[in-house]
């Protein structure tokens, strides 16, 4: 009897119709990008795939069988001696590689031959990742997105984080990009995903929204570091989307930017050596009084000189291009970045609004 088949689509409808979700592919495949909740049971490693392609390039397709049949058969052993003893009967698992080809055919085999009701993708991850471009296509019009625009410092991401904590839907781009968007934005020891990985992310954020109900959502560009922010999601937000217009005072800012952007002062040289990027847009005497102010250790002055100088004025220019509402839209004002301002203007809209907390997904 064949193995049971599913297709992208089918499985994209409903991510819980298998008990777990394998993925046979290499660990180096698995990292990039991966099927929302699965485990990776490679069956070659990254450098046993190496040998076999070279194999199959330089030699033949025979000697890259031969070799990578030996290969994949102890390491399915492998993987059932380690992880089935505890699997009963009526466990099922979907099975899936590339392309939906040998691999994943060769261990969904196994599972299928011990009893177990195992299906395999039909196209792999890459016709699964065809569904996902296409819904970030889209979805995105689906939704009434809220847009939290606000100058650097002034606690959008923060306020975004209460709002969820109040059960708002939010939408935080740049937890999912482990980026904070600007050139100061990577996030210490979080390393950003792969594209394809941040546009799985993504997919799996909006498939748990609630279309009817606002999703609160910061402003951004296009790019949240090196990421790609889908096309579709950011028309939505540019030309279908309210505005909030998030206020807090310069000094209250400031004081933000140095709990967020502490971690600088252990590590001054890589700060410096980043506004280096600022050099053409703001020149060599501009970065390096910011750059000597940090070396001094003055870094309230760095932050208080950099909003100024550099961040608010290219913000309002961008906002102004992007959100023509802005200047006009209702506020949000806090008073600082700490938790009861940012809980109590976040209890604030979700009232005023007349929220409720979406359902499960």
């Amino acid at each position: 009897m064949p193995l049971r088949s599913t297709t992208a689509p089918e499985l994209a409808a409903d991510l819980n119709s298998f008990d777990a979700l394998i993925d046979a592919r290499s660990p180096a495949e698995f990292a990039l990008d991966h099927l929302p909740g699965a485990i990776n049971w490679p069956v070659l490693d990254d450098a046993q795939r190496i040998t076999v392609g070279t194999l199959f390039v330089q030699t033949s397709a025979l000697e890259a069988r031969k070799v990578g049949a030996a290969m994949v058969a102890r390491n399915i052993a492998d993987h059932l001696d380690r992880w089935i003893a505890d699997k009963p009967r009526d466990w099922q698992p979907l099975v899936y590689c590339w392309r939906g080809g040998q691999r994943s055919g060769a261990l969904a085999w196994f599972l299928d031959q011990i009893g177990f009701r195992t299906a395999r993708l039909a196209g792999g991850y890459k016709g699964f990742r065809a569904v996902i471009r296409q819904d970030l296509v889209d979805w995105p019009a689906r939704f009434d997105f809220h847009v939290l625009a606000g100058r650097t410092g002034s606690g959008k991401t923060r306020l975004l984080q209460a709002l969820a904590a109040q059960g708002a839907q939010v939408l935080d781009l740049e937890a999912m990009a482990c980026h904070r968007g600007s050139i100061l934005g990577g996030l210490p020891g979080q390393p950003q995903p792969a594209q394809k990985l941040f546009d799985s992310r993504l997919w799996q954020a909006l498939r748990r929204l609630e279309p009817g109900q606002p999703v609160y959502v910061e402003s951004e560009s296009k790019k949240i570091g090196r990421l790609q922010v889908p096309d579709a999601l950011i028309a939505r937000m540019h030309q279908h989307s309210p505005v909030l217009r998030v206020e807090m005072g310069d000094a209250a800012r400031v004081d933000l930017l140095l709990q967020d952007y502490g971690f600088f002062a252990q590590d001054t040289e890589r700060f410096c050596a980043l506004l280096d990027g600022l050099v053409e847009l703001r020149g060599r005497e501009t970065v390096g009084r910011w750059q000597a102010l940090a070396r001094a250790g003055q870094w309230a002055d760095v932050f208080g000189q950099m909003t100024t100088e550099h961040y608010d004025p290219l913000y309002l220019r961008s906002i102004d291009r992007h959100y023509a509402g802005y200047a006009n839209a209702p506020q949000v004002l806090l008073a600082d970045g700490g938790p009861a301002s940012m809980a109590a203007a976040a209890r604030e809209l979700v009232a005023s609004q007349g929220l409720r907390k979406p359902s499960p997904p």
